[in-house]
């Protein structure tokens, strides 16, 4: 089930600013750094921007020699691995799964070189590891919730650093969400300029 998203901008913004929308990854370690999963730009006032949060995901791989695999649509608890058969190096789903029902893993069973280990929703970049060592292995877990803010000069798939993602402490729970309208408001300049606000509006459950 895919749940459908509106950014309303009811905002007082004189800045035409960007707004990043993105996940944690709460299987590794807080100061975990996130990808930019999307960037909303030049949203005027009352304009609205519709998207989509699919609760599936799809997993995808790159080994050390430059070379990426295709994504893979993926689930909860399984395990994923990064082997070389008689064309290279491919990404298999393994038939041993994730130690917790709630994760994915991604594998390194190369005997040497380090790979990475990608996370797309919707078809954007949600989640990046790197430097994942022969016999290691990257976690991901997502909760269904999406962290929103307004940001400057970052693009769609970088990865941001701890700085611009401690500024951004909005949370969105979509848990049982089908499909609501996030609304944004605040802004404004001078002295009577406030703080932006995301608040969910117009839930279907």
């Amino acid at each position: 089930m895919d749940i459908k998203l509106r950014l309303i901008n009811q905002s007082h913004d004189i800045n035409n600013s960007s707004i990043v929308v993105f996940q944690k990854n709460v299987a590794e370690d807080f100061d975990e750094l996130a990808v930019a999963w999307r960037v909303i730009e030049n949203l005027g006032f009352q304009d609205y921007h519709p998207f989509t949060y699919p609760l599936n995901f799809r997993v995808g791989g790159g080994d050390a020699w430059g070379n990426y695999t295709p994504d893979f649509a993926a689930t909860d608890g399984q395990r994923w691995e990064m082997v070389r058969d008689n064309t290279g190096d491919v990404l298999k789903l393994s038939s041993t799964p994730a130690t917790s029902p709630e994760e994915v893993e991604i594998f390194n069973g190369l005997n040497r070189g380090a790979v990475s280990g990608r996370i797309y929703r919707d078809g954007k970049l949600l989640a990046h590891k790197t430097n994942i060592s022969p016999g290691q292995k990257a976690v991901f877990k997502f909760l269904p919730k999406i962290f929103i803010g307004v940001v400057s000069q970052i693009e769609e798939g970088e990865v941001m650093d701890s700085a611009i993602i401690s500024n951004i402490n909005t949370e969105v729970n979509l848990l049982g969400v089908r499909n609501a309208d996030i609304i944004m408001t605040g802004g404004g300049g001078g002295p009577d300029a406030t703080q932006f606000d995301f608040n969910l509006a117009n839930v279907n459950r």
